[in-house]
């Protein structure tokens, strides 16, 4: 059989002038050679900040590779793979497919299918990483930090008090989950300490537009059982910012778990992290729960503005009666997006999330207080 051969693309570590193109090919079974090029190698002629080469992909019979999950990552060249028969291997990375994936933070994270070669009884080397879906990712650096990848639902966990319900911080979320096709569950979290009716009116709001959202205390048992069974036969990551209590609610769900868990600081009135990496959880009824660390910035990752109305779903009925087509409902007269806002049928704050998102603005501590306008 004819090996393989992929296009693939490295950042270089500095800017240098275009130089005369010559053919080199690189295996992947040489990683050292990726330490060993020279200025003789391919290069593309188009930028001074990328390189293109042509690699050999390893012909290895696949017969011989063990099939898995990636349940566990840790730093940028190892993680925990747990193989389809139940095994667990600690696995490094190939050198070749960090440099792949030099545009991301991790060549593999929590989530991951991934084929991996054994080379001892629990050991063993990541030799491939497959397409993944259900991306849970941010910007981070000017690079895209993937969280989780291969779910099928988001909880999106929020807490009514201590910290604040941020919505802004919600809206972020869901446009992640709207853009990679996760299906997201609003989770309200330590109603024992909240102003009932004020939370079931924003409640109310997210469910008006078609999310699912569930009211949630750890200390009251409220709403356990109905988070409970929507985790069945699924992949359910955990999200939310520091101290909304995803670790409790975890611990409520599988009490034999015992994360750790830490009181939100009595003098910031942020959270404190308590999960330092996300990892995969077995649930019951083949099912996995993913813990992630805690979020304070969820700044998009690859979206452009002309795209974020898509991700409001209570906006698709009035984009069309838009005088012009190409309306970024934010300043044109004859805007149905802006009319409907004034009419009611958009609320102020979820319009205030989309412009935002549409100017590209960070949250800012105006976005994160509980100063709400429903």
């Amino acid at each position: 059989m004819s090996p393989k051969k992929k296009r693939v693309e490295f950042k270089k570590n500095r800017g240098s002038k275009d130089r005369p193109r010559f053919d080199s090919k690189l295996t992947q079974d040489d990683d050292s050679a990726l330490d060993q090029l020279t200025s003789s190698e391919r290069m593309s002629g188009k930028g001074d900040k990328t390189r293109y080469r042509t690699i050999i992909e390893d012909s290895a019979d696949e017969s011989t590779l063990l099939s898995g999950r990636v349940i566990r990552a840790i730093g940028a060249n190892s993680c925990t793979v747990r193989t389809d028969d139940g095994h667990d291997f600690t696995c490094t990375v190939r050198k070749v497919l960090r440099a792949i994936a030099q545009s991301t933070r991790s060549a593999v994270v929590a989530g991951d299918l991934v084929q991996l070669k054994q080379t001892a009884p629990n050991e063993g080397v990541i030799h491939s990483v497959r397409e993944r879906k259900g991306i849970l990712s941010r910007a981070a650096k000017d690079r895209q930090h993937i969280i989780a990848a291969n779910v099928d639902q988001m909880v999106i966990v929020a807490s009514a008090r201590n910290p604040n319900l941020k919505p802004n911080l919600i809206d972020r979320f869901l446009v992640v989950a709207e853009k990679h096709e996760i299906n997201p569950i609003i989770c309200i979290n330590k109603m024992d300490l909240a102003d009932v009716t004020k939370i079931e009116s924003i409640a109310n709001v997210y469910r008006n537009i078609g999310y699912d959202v569930l009211l949630t205390s750890i200390q009251t048992g409220q709403g356990i059982a109905e988070l409970r069974s929507r985790m069945e036969n699924k992949i359910t990551v955990f999200t939310g910012q520091s101290g909304v209590g995803k670790s409790s609610l975890l611990n409520s769900l599988l009490p034999e778990l015992a994360l750790r868990t830490h009181k939100v600081s009595t003098d910031t009135g942020k959270g404190q992290h308590t999960t330092t990496t996300a990892q995969l959880i077995p649930f019951a009824n083949n099912s996995w729960l993913v813990d992630t660390p805690g979020i304070r910035q969820m700044e998009l990752w690859d979206t452009i503005p002309e795209e974020v109305e898509a991700y409001f779903r209570e906006f698709l009925p009035f984009v069309p009666n838009c005088k012009f087509p190409d309306c970024s409902h934010t300043h044109e007269a004859n805007c149905a997006v802006k009319a409907a806002v004034d009419s009611g049928h958009i609320t102020p704050n979820r319009y205030q999330s989309y412009t935002r998102l549409y100017h590209g603005d960070p949250p800012t501590k105006e976005d994160e207080e509980d100063d709400l306008d429903f």
